[in-house]
């Protein structure tokens, strides 16, 4: 952060003219407390004038010297990506202490018995990367670390009044990618924030979520980046309550939709739209959807608007016992149908705006099964499973831009890309339950605790914030994780004690300032910096000699202006308000 009252040396001597040490000297590794290029590694390169096209994010941080890969899905941090994830991590702590949270470092391995005992190794084993020690006991590289932690906690804590406790760590994750892609933003091998929380009751533990949420707002809030949270599913992690974080992208692999008029916002995963029928509403044509029920008893034939997409978070919510591994459901039923020699039961679901569904209701006979010859070789009973949800008619296809907000009246829905960086869960007795988890509570009777648990992904936030504020010229970080906030830049008539001193000036102010003092051409360094993407670049230069005034260029905001050497400090505060 930048402090204008933070001044404690004296300009004077910026106005001393000697020059440059000599060139044997400059080459020298040199440490005097202060950043300078010269002792810290940037392998920057210069773009392939074969490249065409833009560079996005990652291509960025790969030639702004940030990362390197090192197999698919997994990257080196060189040392400007390194003070970058320093940084975020500094935020976090600060943020976790504001809540009482202790830090912790658990190992990246962890014992398949606990996963099967929490249910959560079956189905899952293409994901994790596995392995066994010599003794042949088996291990997995953890993707996360909820039974582990509920171990721990288990072991040492046993009465209420140790109760409430908030655990966190800063560590490296496992996941067997299938199709690693965007570099950071989706790779096997990633950094992620993770804390988890521990409650007496399920209402105390609703209200640390809620203290959990209010200090991601904070954090990212402090980054000064657009961000949206929207409710989420909370898949395989268990409870039923759980918020998202993103960052608005278009490289982002989810959607979140929002109203114009009241604070909906969800994940596309979890929105199933609704609408009351309009007089005069035109009637939309029809395809067909099948999917069987996990018993194969039942064949779920869904009508829907054609051109439009079936949205199986709905079909889930309206039919639970779906199967939609199953990809020929059809052909699926009727050999089941035919192997028990039963009749088959056809459930028929059909969306309210798609022409005939008054006569689907009324002579569902008349909807048609759609077999090779076309003749169904098994009787068939028919159900109609009304698309009503708490008593209210919902579309069976995805949101749209325009529709009609389904928790307002007068709001539509906009749809965006996005990327996410965060994930709150609220968990219950997930973990605790299966893992034994109990103490006793004021009442001296056995309680099961209520566990919440809260992701920031870290190496995603890096992918995320590089690409977007990226530009033709290269990145754009965020003064709050930036490498480096200002850059010093001099031409080679300015004395080097004159760098220092400005250097000093800045630093007794709170900047986070470093100077270029590499052999290289002052264009170079110029455009060295607006690749690696430094908030501030203050070039010492003609001006400087002539009148004390430096240049003091910000390209996030377009300023570039000459500003003296006293009113420096105080400009930059008043523009890093805005960074």
């Amino acid at each position: 952060m930048l402090y204008s009252n933070g001044l404690r040396r004296s300009f004077g001597a910026l106005h001393s003219h000697s020059l440059y040490a000599s060139a044997s000297t400059r080459r020298a590794l040199h440490y005097d407390g202060r950043n300078r290029l010269s002792n810290f590694w940037t392998p920057t390169q210069v773009k392939n004038r074969s490249q065409s096209g833009d560079e996005d994010g990652h291509d960025l941080l790969m030639r702004a010297g940030f990362l390197r890969q090192a197999h698919s899905g997994i990257f080196h941090l060189l040392p400007l990506g390194l003070r970058v994830q320093n940084k975020i991590e500094c935020l976090i702590d600060k943020h976790m202490l504001m809540l009482g949270a202790s830090k912790v470092s658990l190992s990246s391995l962890s014992s398949e018995e606990l996963w099967q005992r929490s249910g959560r190794l079956e189905g899952r084993g293409s994901e994790f990367f596995r392995l066994q020690d010599r003794k042949e006991a088996k291990y997995l590289l953890s993707p996360t670390h909820e039974e582990e932690i509920t171990t721990i906690v288990a072991n040492a804590v046993h009465s209420y009044k140790d109760l409430p406790l908030r655990l966190y760590q800063v560590t490296r994750k496992y996941r067997d990618e299938a199709r690693p892609r965007q570099g950071l933003l989706r790779g096997r091998e990633f950094l992620m924030k993770d804390l988890y929380t521990f409650d007496v009751t399920d209402e105390q533990a609703r209200q640390t979520y809620e203290a959990v949420r209010n200090a991601y707002a904070a954090f990212l809030d402090e980054l000064k980046l657009p961000y949206l949270v929207a409710n989420a599913d909370s898949g395989n992690m268990g409870g039923k309550l759980s918020h998202e974080y993103h960052f608005a992208s278009d490289k982002g692999e989810d959607i979140v939709i929002g109203c114009n008029s009241c604070d909906y916002s969800i994940n596309e995963e979890l929105y199933v739209g609704c609408r009351l029928a309009r007089d005069g509403e035109r009637s939309m044509e029809a395809q067909m959807y099948y999917a069987v029920s996990k018993d194969r008893k039942k064949l779920l034939q869904v009508l829907y608007p054609r051109d439009l997409d079936l949205n199986s978070y709905a079909i889930k919510a309206l039919f639970p016992d779906v199967d939609p591994s199953v990809e020929d459901a059809l052909s699926t039923w009727v050999d089941a149908a035919q192997a028990h020699d039963s009749c088959g039961t056809r459930v028929l679901l059909a969306d309210s705006r798609v022409v005939g569904v008054s006569r689907a209701h009324d002579s569902p006979s008349a909807v048609p099964i759609e077999v090779k010859d076309g003749l169904c070789p098994i009787q068939i009973s028919t159900e109609i499973l009304e698309p009503k949800l708490e008593g209210r008619q919902v579309l069976l296809t995805k949101a749209q831009k325009g529709d009609p907000c389904p928790n307002c009246a007068n709001g539509h829905l906009s749809l965006q890309k996005a990327v996410e960086i965060g994930h709150t869960f609220h968990l219950g007795t997930r973990y605790s339950e299966p893992l034994d988890l109990q103490v006793l509570d004021a009442n001296n009777k056995q309680a099961t605790v209520s566990m919440g648990c809260h992701g920031i992904g870290i190496s995603r936030l890096i992918g995320a914030a590089a690409a977007l504020l990226a530009d033709k010229k290269g990145l754009n970080w965020p003064l709050a994780i930036a490498p480096f906030g200002t850059m010093l830049v001099s031409t080679s008539g300015v004395s080097l004690d004159d760098v220092h001193a400005m250097y000093d000036v800045l630093s007794d102010a709170g900047v986070d300032a470093a100077i270029d003092d590499r052999e290289r051409p002052m264009g170079w360094k110029l455009n060295d910096a607006d690749l690696v993407g430094y908030p501030f670049i203050v070039v010492l230069g003609k001006a400087w000699a002539e009148k004390r005034a430096v240049e003091l260029q910000c390209r996030r905001l377009g300023v570039k202006e000459q500003v003296g050497g006293q009113e420096l400090v105080g400009k930059m505060a008043e523009y890093s308000m805005r960074l």
